[in-house]
């Protein structure tokens, strides 16, 4: 094994190409966890709601891309998604999920 692998261009390349495929994803997160943030501090949080916020929205969106792909929509509709969660937040998700899901339930 050599010693620094970090100088290998093979593995630079294979972590570039990865990135370059789901740049999506990571940008719709990102996006989501700037905007959570945000609005937590516009709204007067503290430091630890903006972090709980932010972590969340961006897994959440992280959530909605294959969601996006099962039905049918471009991969680009992703940063739409993540801006809308970090905007709508944790709490207003979780609540329309819950009311399709009892919809669903109840027939």
């Amino acid at each position: 094994m050599p010693n620094m692998p970090e100088k290998d261009p093979g593995l630079w390349a294979a972590m570039i190409a990865w990135l370059v495929m789901h740049q999506p994803q990571l940008y719709a997160s990102g996006l989501s966890v700037g905007i959570a943030v945000l609005r937590v501090m516009y709204g007067g949080g503290t430091r630890r709601q903006m972090y709980l916020e932010g972590a969340l929205c961006g897994l959440v969106t992280l959530s909605l891309v294959p969601l996006l792909e099962w039905m049918g929509l471009p991969q680009s509709m992703a940063t739409f998604a993540g801006g809308a969660v970090g905007f709508l937040g944790v709490e207003k998700v979780r609540g329309y999920y819950d009311r399709a899901a009892a919809k669903r339930v109840e027939g």
